[in-house]
């Protein structure tokens, strides 16, 4: 009944974060294109199968996967042994990112416009290496409770100095590979694995040292794959018309997730695939390393069957309902030619996807609880889905005057930096994580839509070079408002203060 009762809240909770898609898309659709889209009906039975999934899928999160996560940070603390501790961060981040369907997307797509000089799977295997390790530092910082900020700026200086070497065509992929590896299951168990470890330590604050992992397995993905880009890639001749024709081909499969090509069953397939490695390292290092049972295994059962059906109804809703819509949105504002439209747009769809994205609810949720509803989690929302606005429409801007990506990019960490000394201590990983948090099941497909659209019908435009990028920017900017948003709290906090004092 208890159980019940929480998944209809969770329903009427998922209805009013559409509801600003919905807003959005229908406004443009009357008043800028002034049409009627097509297949109304499955758009409509689309939003609503996306509301129910995502009502699911944070109910699973809530009963199977933080439990286990938090258990299971917990049980190593324990154990006291750093060894299996970071072999658990590694594998969990290698494996969830392997399997990553937007990441294997990219990566074919990558392949064919370097003409094959890049290979598929190596790009994955980069991909996956890199958050493995971003993991294993961010558990490792935890333990020794250095500050985060020292890492995070450290890895920005590195990511800014590799831009200035490596190929033109490779930069944006790189800044976007940051932004597609942390998927809608890989960030709740991450943030519960990092809360549960700093909760488990005596001299570590949960809110201060317990985030910070997703920001750790946004960022090296960018030194990583500017690495590999580095050593193989070649600029070489112009790619022929049908070699482009090809990429194009790719990159619709990737805004739609393969499921146009796919049926029903083969989508349910995709989501278990995604999670099984997930399972497997965490039974693995349940059973067999830690030697003891899973609390209430058959309610954590139940939560993973719960967050698979979920993530699996949200998916074939999206598909169905805001997936089609938003790429011919996207085509049409830009045939359109009136810029001023095209920004617009840019953010409102920024916000609202954001609004929407299940794994900033489920992080938003978790800090919300940790900081005792210090930090409530509709303002932390409505921050990072600002911060993706103000970076959607500001990176779609760059498109259309034909900017190079990286003086956006260094001025933007250069905000973050002169910001991370003025945030208060406890908001500065939650922002850092934000960044990774907001390029998700959601966001990604649309914003990815907007981008190629816009380089592909832009004269002058290469959508291998230009059309990439707008990720980076939707992972950047929320960093930055969350961190403005503290500074500001804590400025009111400390002005009533002083005014209390006074009287």
């Amino acid at each position: 009944m208890e159980q019940l009762k929480l998944l209809g809240t969770l329903l009427k909770s998922s209805f009013k974060d559409l509801l600003p898609i919905v807003i959005v898309i229908a406004c443009f659709q009357a008043f800028v294109l002034q049409q009627v889209p097509d297949d109304l009906l499955s758009i409509t039975i689309g939003l609503l199968i996306v509301a129910v999934g995502l009502a699911v899928f944070i109910q699973g999160l809530e009963v199977g996967i933080f439990p286990v996560g938090e258990n299971l940070a917990r049980e190593f603390a324990a154990k006291g042994s750093v060894f299996w501790l970071l072999a658990f961060s590694f594998l969990i981040g290698f494996s969830t990112t392997i399997a990553e369907p937007a990441l294997i997307a990219i990566a074919n797509k990558a392949a064919v416009i370097s003409a094959g000089r890049i290979d598929a799977t190596m790009l994955r295997i980069t991909v996956a290496l890199s958050v493995g390790f971003a993991i294993a530092l961010g558990a490792f910082r935890i333990l020794t409770g250095h500050p985060i900020h020292f890492y995070i700026i450290s890895g920005y200086i590195i990511v800014v100095l590799l831009t200035f070497f490596v190929p033109a065509e490779i930069v944006g992929l790189a800044y976007d590979s940051g932004g597609v590896t942390t998927s809608t299951v890989t960030v709740p168990l991450v943030a519960a694995l990092g809360v549960g470890l700093a909760g488990s330590i005596r001299e570590r604050n949960p809110v201060i040292d317990g985030f910070g992992l997703i920001a750790f397995a946004s960022l090296t993905p960018m030194i990583f794959v500017q690495l590999y880009g580095l050593a193989v890639y070649s600029l070489g001749s112009e790619e022929s018309v049908a070699l482009l024709e090809q990429a194009e081909a790719l990159s619709q499969e990737a805004v739609s997730l393969g499921a146009k090509a796919m049926a029903l069953l083969m989508e349910l397939v995709s989501v278990v695939t995604d999670v099984l490695p997930i399972l497997a390292v965490i039974f693995f290092f349940q059973y067999l390393v830690i030697r003891k049972r899973v609390p209430q295994l058959p309610k954590i059962v139940l939560g993973i069957v719960f967050v698979i059906l979920g993530l699996y109804a949200f998916i074939v809703g999206l598909e169905m309902g805001l997936f089609p819509i938003g790429e011919t949105m996207a085509l049409q504002l830009t045939k359109q030619g009136n810029h001023l439209f095209i920004y617009l747009f840019a953010f409102l769809i920024g916000f609202s996807t954001t609004m929407a994205e299940p794994a900033l609810l489920a992080i938003a949720l978790k800090v919300e609880e940790i900081s005792a509803g210090k930090i409530r989690q509709m303002i932390l929302r409505v921050a990072v889905a600002l911060g993706v606005a103000i970076g959607i429409a500001l990176g779609a801007y760059r498109i259309v005057a034909g900017d190079p990506i990286h003086y956006y990019i260094i001025a933007g960490y250069v905000v973050v930096i002169i910001l991370t000394y003025f945030a208060p201590r406890y908001i500065i990983p939650i922002a850092y994580d934000s960044g990774g948090v907001t390029t998700s099941t959601v966001t990604v497909p649309l914003v990815a839509a907007l981008g190629l659209g816009l380089a592909t019908n832009i004269e002058g435009r290469s959508p291998l070079i230009d059309g990439f990028g707008l990720i980076a920017f939707a992972s950047l900017f929320p960093m930055i408002t969350v961190m403005a948003y503290g500074v500001i709290t804590e400025m009111a906090a400390n002005h009533a203060a002083q005014r209390k004092e006074e009287a």
